[in-house]
């Protein structure tokens, strides 16, 4: 099968999702197929590699584990079962604290921090349905940063609703309730990034 061969219509489970062999990345939102942007560009994977180096050494010791995409996040509503999950995503970044929620093919159930970094051909799409998306999950902690921007965004659940940060810009220090004592710094987050990249 290819991906053209695909009824974009249609709504799809994890497990139609399971069983595509075709090479384009493909993230499933409430049943609907959302294709991927091309391999994200030079500074997007300079941006989500750092965060993921900086959150895997403080983790070091913690029960939490931190993943990069690609990495399933399947988003169960009533049941775990593959062919009743339709909501499957790959986040440039997250943290599990409860490890019970990892299984072989990824995680399964909201991880307690997402981090989704911008690119041209995403950033509708995070910043509206995947919004919604954590936050029915109940992720605690939606990060999003703009690499042509140079800010970052914390969206923090509260009573089930996310509440955002106000703009975090080169020179302000990110934490994170969910992590005590974790702390990233803005400026070496964006050292040698440039607003056009």
């Amino acid at each position: 099968m290819q991906f053209a061969d695909l009824d974009l219509t249609k709504s799809y489970t994890y497990a139609d999702y399971f069983s595509w062999k075709f090479e384009e990345r493909v993230e499933l939102i409430k049943g609907k197929i959302f294709r991927m942007s091309p391999s994200p560009n030079r500074a997007h994977q300079k941006l989500a590699g750092y965060i993921y180096r900086q959150l895997g050494n403080f983790l070091e010791g913690h029960s939490c584990e931190v993943y990069t995409a690609p990495f399933d996040v399947r988003i169960p509503r009533k049941s775990k079962k593959d062919k009743e999950i339709v909501t499957v995503l790959q986040p440039d970044v997250c943290v599990i604290c409860d490890v019970s929620k990892l299984d072989t093919q990824g995680c399964i159930g909201a991880p307690d921090i997402v981090v989704e970094v911008l690119s041209p051909g995403n950033s509708a799409k995070e910043l509206k349905k995947k919004h919604q998306v954590y936050e029915e999950a109940g992720v605690k902690e939606y990060w999003v940063v703009s690499p042509q921007n140079q800010w970052v965004k914390v969206h923090t659940l509260v009573d089930n609703t996310f509440h955002e940060s106000t703009f975090l810009l080169e020179g302000d220090i990110l934490t994170s309730s969910v992590l005590p004592g974790f702390a990233l710094d803005l400026a070496k987050l964006f050292k040698g990034i440039t607003p056009e990249e």
